[in-house]
């Protein structure tokens, strides 16, 4: 789904993921309107912008998630400030990109967002790292018995995560495919109740995985 207000921009990105050969299930340029039209249509990526007429696109990814937890979101957005990609991330956007990226880099975005990962116009993925390390907390004690159980390689999997690679170069470190990866993942978010990778990387880091 792809939510702009501008029109000619907003056709122009569906046509651009239609010619790509993606099923756009529904263009929109309201922010109410967009968490309504996901509920019907069930969108497993949203092309969002970050300014709408109604409400932000922060309080649309909110919405979203709240409908769909499993959505991805990938802002596409003019402004490329700090705190704007910071309070996209941290409501659950999956990626961000600046408008100004090619068409190329703009369906790879794409790509990468579908298949989970966390991508980012360059320069961007470490601010967001940054954010997170200077965010988290030192883990509190708590009882064993409570903890997930993560079997050795979801464990390396996310200390892998959690230092910002993608699946397809967490896939070649450890050698496997990015489908072993991927399902590595989405065990680990049920066993941690997370629901993104955005707030898998935020446990990451929190339980010291990233050093």
């Amino acid at each position: 789904m792809v939510v702009d207000d501008h029109p000619m921009w907003r056709e122009g990105v569906a046509r651009d993921l239609t010619e790509a050969g993606y099923l756009v299930v529904a263009t929109t340029g309201e922010g109410r309107q967009a968490i309504r039209v996901a509920r019907a249509t069930r969108p497993d990526v949203v092309v969002l912008d970050l300014q709408l007429p109604d409400i932000s696109g922060v309080e649309v990814i909110r919405g979203l998630l709240a409908e769909l937890p499993e959505v991805r979101v990938l802002m596409l957005s003019a402004s490329g400030e700090q705190q704007s990609v910071l309070d996209a991330v941290k409501a659950g956007a999956t990626g961000y990109l600046v408008k100004s990226a090619a068409p190329a880099e703009f369906l790879a975005a794409v790509r990468g967002t579908a298949a989970g990962d966390a991508v980012f116009t360059p320069g961007l993925a470490g601010l967001v790292l940054g954010e997170y390390r200077r965010l988290a907390v030192a883990p509190q004690p708590s009882n064993d018995a409570n903890l997930p159980r993560l079997t050795e390689r979801e464990t390396e999997v996310l200390r892998l995560v959690a230092k910002g690679m993608s699946y397809r170069q967490i896939a070649a470190r450890l050698g496997l495919s990015h489908r072993t990866v991927q399902n590595h993942v989405q065990n680990t978010l049920g066993k941690l109740q997370l629901h993104n990778r955005v707030e898998l990387t935020r446990y990451a880091i929190e339980q010291g995985l990233d050093g």
